[in-house]
């Protein structure tokens, strides 16, 4: 079976809108899981391995170019996927990084529809602060954490083997390991979302 096809198939994702401030963050009805990650965690070539398009979500060269939340309607499964923006980025200015963590942190303190976090981690990674940081914060505000080990082509068998049982000793749940070059784990990853969100696969 190819993945790739069936994914097309069933899902498909469609940006409804890009919100750059706090009063740009829309009051939606439907149920949302929330995308999250490192600025050169790989969100935007995962958001478009998932949606089987190549330029769905735009993927720079210089991290840290998702400045925004993106809400992606997931159908036919009727709920979102918020691509949040990336954190961590280095280069970025003060005052940019202060205003990504505010838009960040109010998304996820006001949505009363969140389900559920898919936190990004690269596989080629020991658990990093900033990451931490944020299962931290997710879990003192009740969110459920989905770990994503990322970029999993870049590894061997044996490193993500020990990449995954480091974060399940910290989080409690085994990551899943997705690759979008590869185009690997990623009906894995869209059955967790889909049961996250729905409580079921949804397939047409």
């Amino acid at each position: 079976m190819n993945d790739t096809n069936e994914l097309v198939k069933r899902h498909s994702l469609e940006l409804i809108i890009c919100a750059h401030t706090k009063s740009q963050i829309p009051e939606v009805e439907e149920v949302q899981i929330a995308l999250a990650g490192r600025s050169n965690v790989g969100k935007s070539s995962l958001v478009n391995a998932l949606a089987g398009r190549k330029k769905l979500a735009k993927i720079s060269a210089t991290p840290g170019k998702t400045r925004s939340i993106n809400f992606y309607k997931v159908l036919p499964c009727d709920y979102y996927l918020v691509d949040l923006p990336g954190y961590g980025y280095a280069r970025a200015s003060h005052e940019e990084q202060k205003n990504w963590s505010n838009v960040l942190e109010y998304y996820l303190d006001s949505s009363k529809k969140l389900k559920a976090l898919a936190l990004l981690l690269d596989c080629r990674l020991p658990p990093q602060t900033i990451d931490l940081g944020l299962v931290e914060y997710a879990r003192a505000r009740g969110i459920p954490i989905l770990p994503v080990l990322t970029k999993t082509d870049k590894c061997t068998q044996k490193e993500k083997k020990l990449k995954q049982e480091e974060w399940q000793t910290i989080l409690g749940t085994m990551p899943l390991l997705v690759s979008s070059q590869k185009k690997q784990g990623l009906e894995k990853l869209w059955q967790t979302l889909d049961e996250a969100a729905i409580g079921k696969f949804c397939e047409e």
